[in-house]
């Protein structure tokens, strides 16, 4: 029941704020025009100067829209609504109306000092100057009056403070919403950059590994022309490496879909869209076809739930090879995967006695999106020159359940 009311209630909030602001600063406008006319009420008006009362009349009626009726567009027209509640608020003084909508200046300042954009410090010098012939004609008035109580000019001063109060709490509240809006905004610019860079990175893994296997197996079929089998069977590589590379792609697409795990999809099953370390063998294989001599060894049991433990592990493995294919092709390349309780080491060496054994750690790019990844989990990442020569990269990863 509680749950429900909650509910309701969050659904009731979101309908009031897609109102329109004049829709939603009306009820208080109307508030104060109505309160005025209720005995109750109208004896709490403000008192400036000390002028009798005097009974509302026509112009009370006049005075009291004019102070009440144009905070329904505070924050659309700030100093319009500024200068109406004023002029409502000092007839109102002088006449000695002191209705209940004289509230409304404060709440006029209020407002104005928040949402009014442009011409502030004009503003402020226009009320004070308006402010002082105001507050000597109402202290002649309170002394001459019949029944008048006057007003002492400390009275006066500390009014004034009041209003100066008023608007400096708007002014307080307009740059606390400013600063929120550039938060706001360099969050959502952040983010924006971090996803383009994770797009980035799962593109670079995908197209990287298996554009450059398609490549090397290219290249190697151009030889094998007297070999009609062998040819065959470079030319198949071919074809499956491009093939995993679309399915890749369209994975990695997908999850850049708006409806991706919405359920809102073509409802037919699809692969798994995050690699398994399961599925290194596969990668060892396809590099294996692509002529570079792998060892695979693989420990442990993989635990059910690694988190993204399993999907860094794969990206290293496949980081490690494309490098292995691109800068030392034909060299021995060893790869070794040890799964512990807590945590996934991964290791891949070659030694670097291929055709093109230079700089095995390619352009760096990878390997620095790879260290981020392993440094996001906590774990530790390396890749170097190994002590035999060739290169080693190392990654140990740590394993969370359901992260």
């Amino acid at each position: 029941m509680r749950r429900r009311l909650g509910e309701a209630g969050h659904r009731l909030a979101e309908s009031w704020h897609r109102l329109d602001v004049t829709l939603r600063d009306l009820p208080l406008a109307l508030f104060l025009f109505a309160g005025s006319f209720i005995p109750a009420l109208s004896s709490n008006g403000t008192v400036l100067g000390g002028v009798p009362d005097r009974s509302h009349d026509a112009l009370a009626v006049v005075v009291i829209v004019l102070e009440s009726l144009p905070l329904a567009v505070r924050r659309r027209w700030p100093a319009l609504t500024l200068a109406l509640v004023s002029c409502g608020f000092a007839t109102d003084q002088l006449r000695g109306y002191h209705t209940f909508a004289g509230t409304a200046m404060a709440i006029a300042l209020l407002s104005t000092g928040s949402h009014l954009e442009r011409h502030r410090r004009i503003c402020l010098a226009l009320l004070t100057a308006a402010y002082v012939p105001l507050a000597i004609t109402l202290s002649q008035l309170g002394s001459t009056d019949a029944g008048g109580t006057g007003e002492s000019p400390e009275g006066f001063v500390v009014f004034y403070v009041a209003l100066g109060l008023a608007w400096g709490a708007g002014g307080w509240l307009r740059t606390n919403r400013i600063a929120e809006a550039e938060r706001r905004k360099r969050v959502e610019v952040e983010t924006r950059t971090a996803e383009r860079t994770r797009i980035a990175r799962e593109l670079h893994d995908v197209v990287t590994h298996h554009v450059t296997a398609m490549v090397v197996q290219a290249e190697a079929a151009r030889y094998l022309t007297a070999a009609p089998e062998r040819l065959e069977q470079s030319l198949s590589a071919v074809s499956d490496t491009g093939r995993r590379a679309i399915t890749d792609l369209r994975h990695l697409l997908d999850l850049l879909n708006p409806d991706h795990g919405t359920g809102t999809g073509s409802g037919e099953p699809k692969e798994p869209r995050t690699p398994a370390v399961g599925r290194v063998l596969t990668l060892v294989e396809q590099t294996r076809r692509a002529g570079q001599p792998v060892e695979f060894t693989e420990e442990g049991t993989p635990p059910e739930s690694t988190g993204s433990a399993d999907l860094v592990a794969y990206r290293v493995v496949q980081e490690a090879l494309t490098n292995a294919l691109k800068y030392a092709h034909g060299s021995r390349t060893s790869v070794q995967v040890r799964h512990g309780e807590r945590e996934i080491t991964v290791e891949v060496s070659t030694d670097g006695t291929g055709s093109r054994s230079a700089n095995v750690g390619g352009s760096g790019r990878g390997l620095a999106g790879l260290r981020e990844r392993v440094d996001v989990l906590g774990g530790d990442f390396s890749a170097g020159a190994g002590t035999g020569g060739g290169f080693v990269v190392r990654a140990r990863i740590p394993a969370r359940s359901g992260s």
